[in-house]
């Protein structure tokens, strides 16, 4: 499994490991200091952050704070150098469009995190609370006894907490787990 996370923006004032320094919603809806140290080294393990200034970084890779824009087209290949080695059966994508464009993940195997509100019968895009929303995923298939290994055990970990919807992908479309909220 691979957990793809984008950085962001607002960052503790110290040095430290990413998982810390990145302190936005979708960080703190993920909890890592909470987490039980077995998820943790889960976390550790199979979450990869793309950085605008470092790249693709382990959550304990030491950074220090920074206010940078990221340059797609110069990350792309030192993106790419480090996620197209990796073999991962099942990649979760809760990057922003943004970050997706740094490095296009394997579309057979990519689950994309989409979060939604419905306002009556239509369907809503949401912002802000979408990246709090990704990062409570991402610590419950961290806390899951379950490693899941495809998209359909993905969304039966994640439908025990949230209301959500499978979509297959295509030949060109990855797959996509909606939520709503």
């Amino acid at each position: 499994m691979l957990i793809l996370l984008p950085p962001s923006e607002k960052k503790a004032e110290v040095k430290g490991p990413a998982i810390t320094v990145y302190t936005g919603v979708l960080y703190q809806g993920l909890g890592w200091a909470s987490l039980p140290k077995a998820a943790q080294n889960r976390g550790a393990k199979s979450i990869t952050i793309i950085s605008a200034k470092y790249g693709a970084i382990s959550p304990t890779t030491i950074i220090g704070p920074y206010k940078e824009k990221i340059d797609n087209k110069k990350m792309r290949p030192l993106v790419s150098a480090k996620l197209d080695q990796h073999s991962a059966e099942l990649i979760i994508d809760c990057r922003s469009s943004t970050y997706q464009s740094t490095w296009p993940s394997p579309i057979e195997k990519t689950v994309e995190i989409k979060v939604y509100t419905k306002v009556g019968s239509v369907k809503k895009t949401i912002t802000h609370m979408s990246k709090k929303t990704r990062g409570e995923v991402v610590r419950a298939v961290l806390l899951s006894k379950v490693v899941p290994k495809d998209p359909e055990q993905l969304k039966q970990i994640v439908k025990e907490s949230f209301n959500c919807k499978l979509i297959k992908g295509g030949l060109a479309t990855p797959w996509i787990l909606e939520l709503y909220i």
